[in-house]
């Protein structure tokens, strides 16, 4: 895997965003998209806010995707692999980069079809723990739900192939996803460091 690392890390250092087409394996991301799958059938699957608790606001013209959150209490073996492959990354990224990060959230993401997230960035106001944003794909099929990244007056469409990562600073990189023509799925969160510690 750290070859993988390494090249997650390497684009990220030469673009400021970092792009991996096989971070997760296919059979991973494939039990991952079951989870998902699953999750909504039994209507699980909660509608996403924007801000933090308790300045939630649900404005589904802002964004209209639903999700549910990651947690090792769920004993769910899919999930800790996850979690396992994420420990593996923040203690190779802190070794290599020095990244001073100490923690994770993450979040299972669906876009149903004609969803969409609009232009944002990821970091709240009254807490600046989030350092860097990741996304995981879980999609096979694709039909529209690119993720924009804006970089100045230039952006750049990323595919949500199954598998492939992004992975940016969460308070930099201002980003939207594009309305989706099918069902969307990822893997959503970040790392998280002191307010006070340095970042790359």
């Amino acid at each position: 895997m750290n070859l993988i690392f390494d090249e997650l890390i390497d684009s990220y250092l030469a673009t400021n965003v970092g792009i991996v087409s096989n971070f997760l394996s296919k059979a991973l991301s494939g039990h991952l998209a079951d989870n998902i799958t699953n999750l909504y059938t039994n209507n699980l699957l909660l509608s996403a806010g924007t801000g933090n608790n308790p300045l939630v606001n649900h404005d589904k013209l802002i964004r209209s995707d639903k999700i549910y959150w990651l947690d090792r209490i769920h004993n769910n073996s899919y999930e800790n692999a996850f979690f396992d492959l994420m420990d593996s990354f923040v203690m190779y990224l802190n070794s290599t980069c020095y990244a001073g990060v100490t923690g994770y959230e993450f979040h299972y993401t669906l876009y149903e079809k004609g969803s969409f997230y609009k232009r944002h960035l990821d970091n709240f106001k009254q807490n600046g723990t989030r350092a860097f944003s990741m996304i995981m794909y879980l999609n096979t099929e694709i039909d529209g739900g690119a993720l924009r990244i804006y970089q100045g007056d230039k952006y750049q469409d990323v595919t949500p192939n199954a598998g492939k990562s992004i992975f940016f600073k969460s308070n930099e990189i201002e980003h939207e996803v594009l309305i989706t023509r099918l069902p969307r799925m990822s893997i959503t969160g970040w790392l998280k460091v002191k307010a006070q510690d340095q970042l790359l």
